[in-house]
């Protein structure tokens, strides 16, 4: 099968961006015994709540055999490329890890409420799809890829998750790939766009052997949290009252990854660099005040080895990676990688040395437009329900909607149904297995 643009092209020709229904993500196992479905690829952590996974299965009954269906999330850090894994040895660490019978359903599992997507799949699919839900905690890892070499092959170095469902008589026996289905899915971090810590600043009084008055220099940024594509504008104010010269700014935007494994390790990234001789050089008793723009982007940097990428590498829909939003009392060794970025300013004087400042910042996603319109729609539901409550309830004789022969009717089972793979990024090969 070949691979799917965009965000991979609907199963069955149905390529209408004007056909209405939601989007659904099916694999199914070799065999054809077994097939997944889940609504999304992508799931967010909201800092107070992780979009839960959710999903059926549906299941062949006369292959079972008295056999059971599982599903599991795992959560590793791989530190080392799998063809090293020998006698035993395999280089990655499990951060999380939890399970869920499937089929036949526990008692517990009976007494949870279906997911509305969960509620119109099997509906649709009929009584042999069976739910599946999994409720992420707060403080597991954001997937985060390090970006191997150009021509290295094989699954690459990172935190990622993995959804499996498979058919096994017990949790711990080993599946067989022949009847079991591996979706790789990711978990990225929304921060929301309210001011979570002040607008980052720093200024330095540098002071000059044989000068009698230091440089003085101001930087900040226009707001601490940015959005992955959005531009930097950083502002910055020199006050040269040395006898020095300045002869040139240089502004940075850095990666700072600390791989937390064993032992802590950190790996420092420019992912976006401005050098300027504009409005230089700055004598002595001068002054300068201007707003430069720095903005990092993926597209830049697919050359450097060791950067970290938000979930798996090899495809057109990955970024630098997000920043790491720490919870409180967090240990760093349950989140496999520990990315922050900041904003060096640098200014390179003549015969004296060199000045500079450094800014943190926060770099994540917006809010998903179907989260926003959602959002949305509960703040309006809201509003009603108050308002309900302040007027007098109508007589329902008065108006009837029912009865409208306009009122809009929507499919409950309208769905587009999609293959779970990903379209590879053009020179680059051996993704193999990796799709899930």
């Amino acid at each position: 099968m070949s691979d799917l643009d965009g965000q991979n092209g609907p199963v069955g020709g149905i390529g209408d961006d004007s056909k209405k229904g939601t989007r659904v993500f099916k694999k199914s196992s070799p065999n054809g015994k077994i097939t997944t479905y889940i609504g999304r690829r992508d799931f967010l952590d909201h800092l107070d709540h992780v979009d839960p996974i959710d999903g059926v299965v549906l299941i062949e009954p006369d292959y079972l055999n008295g056999r059971k269906v599982f599903a599991n999330v795992l959560a590793a850090f791989r530190y080392g490329r799998e063809d090293l894994d020998v006698l035993g040895l395999t280089f990655r660490k499990d951060l999380y890890a939890c399970h869920h019978q499937v089929y036949p359903p526990l008692e517990e599992e009976n007494k949870r409420a279906l997911t509305r997507l969960q509620e119109r799949l099997i509906k649709k699919l009929g009584p042999n799809a069976h739910p599946f839900y999994f409720d992420v905690p707060t403080n597991t890892p954001a997937s985060v890829t390090l970006q191997p070499a150009p021509g290295d092959t094989g699954k690459p170095c990172g935190v990622d998750y993995e959804l499996k469902t498979f058919v096994a008589d017990t949790i711990e026996e080993k599946p067989h790939k022949r009847n079991s289905v591996r979706l790789a899915i990711r978990k990225l971090t929304y921060a929301p766009n309210k001011p979570r810590k002040p607008q980052p600043s720093a200024d330095l009084r540098k002071e000059f052997l044989m000068s009698p008055n230091p440089l003085h220099l101001e930087a900040s940024l226009d707001k601490e949290l940015y959005y992955h594509g959005e531009a930097i504008n950083v502002n910055i104010t020199v006050s040269n009252n040395s006898n020095k010269t300045v002869k040139k700014v240089k502004i940075s935007v850095q990666q700072h990854a600390d791989v937390c494994l064993y032992n802590t390790s950190s790996f420092i990234c420019n992912v976006a660099i401005v050098k300027t001789k504009d409005g230089f050089p700055l004598g002595a008793s001068s002054n300068l005040s201007k707003v430069y723009t720095v903005t990092p982007l993926l597209a830049n940097n697919k050359d450097k080895r060791g950067l970290a990428l938000d979930g798996k590498l090899k495809h057109e829909d990955t970024n630098l990676a997000s920043s790491t939003i720490l919870p409180v009392d967090t240990n760093k060794e349950n989140l496999g990688i520990v990315v922050q970025y900041r904003v060096k300013v640098k200014l390179i004087v003549a015969f004296g040395g060199d000045a500079s400042v450094e800014l943190p910042f926060t770099l994540t996603h917006p809010l998903p437009e179907e989260d926003q319109r959602r959002l949305e729609q509960t703040e309006l539901d809201e509003l009603a329900r108050k308002s309900k409550e302040d007027v007098e309830p109508l007589d329902p004789k008065v108006i009837d909607f029912e009865s409208r022969s306009d009122a809009v009717q929507y499919e409950d089972d309208d769905f587009i149904f999609e293959e779970f793979t990903r379209m590879r990024l053009k020179g680059f090969e051996g993704d193999g297995d990796a799709d899930a």
